[in-house]
């Protein structure tokens, strides 16, 4: 009798299910789109930093309430801010393929700078910017490095509220599972910015409202075809390599403080 070709020397099979390293450096390797869109997008991200060059002197507004008087300074929350804001810009990256998916989210993300840039310009907003107590901690270095490299301006709405949001409900029609802890990790970031004194309540309200109005025009009525639905597989995979990435980052990032402050 013949040997089936189907078993190897070692009787296995050679469908056997590949490793969990194999399925990963897979899902790492696929083909990204490239759409004009996300061209756009991407020349469109640094004018961030110029717009506050636009506004007249002295017209910034400060949208303080008696609610933002719950979420005093906080520090730590520096290292959320910076992590989970990072997740969620690189988890669409990583899990969203399907060409018209791509272009959906893209789109999404364009109205929404697009629409907060107009905010930017004419209504500039001011964020607070207290004094940072417990100077020599991981946290208060952290959110100097933050207020440094982000000017107090441009804050309402919140862009990176917003922006993550949309990251979040994006992976959601791929994932329904990563959704929601993308979801999670989203209301996180908004937390981060009133307890960094990043951003007002009403700034974070807007970016939330901005967020869902993008979603209901781009990404509401978008279904998955069969390739999404592979893709969709490997969703969690990747979630938790990204997650395990930004880790190690975050722990790379705590022994430069180290050596910073030594």
């Amino acid at each position: 009798m013949s040997k089936d070709p189907s078993l190897s020397q070692s009787g296995e099979s050679d469908d056997a299910a590949p490793s969990t390293w194999a399925v990963l450096a897979s899902a790492l390797n696929r083909p990204y789109p490239i759409t004009a869109s996300m061209v756009a997008f991407v020349a469109l991200v640094p004018l961030y930093i110029f717009i506050p060059e636009l506004r007249p002197q002295g017209s910034a507004h400060a949208l303080d309430t008696f609610a933002d008087r719950w979420f005093p300074l906080q520090p730590t929350w520096s290292i959320v801010y910076g992590a989970l804001y990072l997740f969620l810009i690189l988890l669409p990256v990583l899990l969203i393929r399907d060409l018209e998916h791509v272009r959906r989210t893209v789109r999404a993300y364009l109205a929404v700078w697009l629409t907060a840039y107009g905010f930017f310009v004419f209504y500039p907003t001011i964020a607070p910017r207290p004094l940072i107590s417990g100077a020599h901690s991981f946290g208060a270095w952290g959110l100097s490095l933050l207020y440094s490299a982000d000017t107090p301006y441009n804050c309402f709405p919140s862009l990176h509220v917003a922006h993550s949001f949309v990251s979040a409900l994006t992976c959601g029609r791929l994932h329904r599972g990563v959704g929601r802890f993308a979801l999670l990790a989203a209301f996180l970031v908004g937390l981060s910015t009133l307890f960094t004194k990043q951003h007002y309540i009403l700034d974070v309200l807007a970016g939330v409202v901005l967020a869902a109005l993008a979603y209901g025009l781009f990404l509401r009525t978008y279904r998955p075809d069969d390739r999404a639905v592979r893709d969709a597989e490997t969703a969690p995979l990747l979630t938790v390599f990204l997650l395990g990435m930004l880790a190690l980052a975050t722990g790379c990032s705590w022994l430069l403080y180290l050596w910073a402050v030594a």
